[in-house]
């Protein structure tokens, strides 16, 4: 689920929101203000009820935000690279570069979440109460008790034991330390994510014979399908993939080109000759970084390409390649056999060896 809109940095976490998430504030901005706030409150200005469901909408969204940024904060201690995090229609996801080490760091990982939201919960429920026993039984204490509520489901639904929940997550981790076999763990807890999301959906698909609440099952049990099925894929890919050094995929001595350059001799020269996408900008056995062609291509011919240099990451020739596959979809890679810039590595050549791998295994997915 990708940003639509990236809101800064928390605690050091990129933190963004998909368009999805307008539906799901105007429909509780609208549940609220509309309908439950006025029938149960009655008499009170329109203001008061619109003001009433959008802020409490708005603290709704803040307590996903601390759910997902709660796991964020405990896998970047617990050694993983947190790129982001995303808000969208059905929740959150927090994304990591690599997985957990072992099945303790998957739990604290995956437990973070849920613990915060009963925290939430708990606040919420105390502060309710506080302004029941002060004489406060109105529209703020109702708000304040709707929030307490819809932490605790949200807790409560994220622990049901299916991929990809927390609920399932930790019950991988179990599963994981039981047998020892991280992949047939994933298998598992995947299969029971696809049982649980057609049970949901079919249960939707009924429900919404009589009301439009059933749309909501079916929408959150189409999701678990499709997740599910996409972790267990990424499993497998990644277990065939265990053991492979970055060296076998990469583009050994890839051709160089100096700093001063200028941008029509590298068309008139490099480009017929090589066509590759970007190529390292390399002076005296430094590397600057890379430039690529489409960047070239726009530029007056007189330009130096080393004023068009680009940063791209390093790695050791002998890193497994399941550590960098979260970066190798998006970005190109420089390696490096101690100093010496030995080969480069782009989203082209992943996907090559995954074309590869699906030829010699039948039924090997490559997404």
């Amino acid at each position: 689920m990708n940003d639509t809109l990236r809101l800064g940095r928390i605690g050091g976490v990129r933190v963004g929101v998909n368009w999805t998430v307008l539906v799901i504030f105007a429909l509780i901005t609208y549940g609220l203000a509309g309908e439950q706030l006025p029938h149960t409150y009655k008499g009170l200005p329109p203001l008061f009820y619109a003001l009433g469901g959008l802020l409490t909408a708005t603290v709704f969204l803040a307590s996903l935000l601390a759910h997902e940024l709660a796991h964020a904060i405990v896998a970047r201690r617990n050694g993983l690279t947190v790129t982001g995090i995303t808000l969208w229609l059905l929740g959150g996801v927090a994304r990591y570069e690599g997985e957990p080490a072992t099945p303790g760091a998957e739990v604290r990982i995956a437990g973070s979440g849920p613990l915060v939201s009963v925290l939430l919960a708990a606040a919420f429920g105390t502060a309710s109460a506080v302004l029941l026993l002060t004489g406060v039984d109105g529209m703020v204490s109702g708000c304040v008790t709707w929030l307490a509520l819809i932490n605790a489901l949200l807790a409560a639904f994220n622990v049901i034991p299916a991929a990809p929940l927390d609920g399932g997550r930790l019950v991988h981790a179990l599963l994981w330390r039981m047998s020892g076999d991280r992949l047939k763990a994933t298998l598992q807890t995947t299969q029971v994510g696809r049982a649980f999301g057609w049970v949901t959906m079919l249960t939707g698909f009924y429900i919404a014979m009589w009301s439009a609440e059933g749309l909501w099952l079916t929408l959150v049990g189409w999701f678990l399908i499709t997740a599910a099925g996409l972790e267990a894929g990424q499993a497998r890919v990644r277990a065939r993939l265990d053991g492979i050094p970055i060296r076998r995929i990469m583009t050994p001595d890839p051709f160089t080109v100096p700093s001063s350059m200028p941008v029509a001799e590298f068309l008139r020269e490099m480009l017929p000759r090589h066509r590759h996408s970007a190529y390292p900008v390399v002076d005296e056995g430094v590397v600057h970084g890379v430039v690529t062609t489409e960047r070239i291509r726009r530029e007056p011919p007189e330009t130096p390409v080393g004023t068009l240099v680009e940063d791209a990451e390093r790695t050791a020739a002998e890193t497994p390649l399941t550590e960098l596959l979260a970066r190798l979809a998006r970005e190109r890679l420089l390696v490096f056999d101690g100093d010496r810039l030995v080969g480069i590595v782009t989203p082209h050549d992943l996907t090559r060896e995954l074309e590869h791998l699906a030829r010699e295994v039948p039924g090997f997915p490559v997404r």
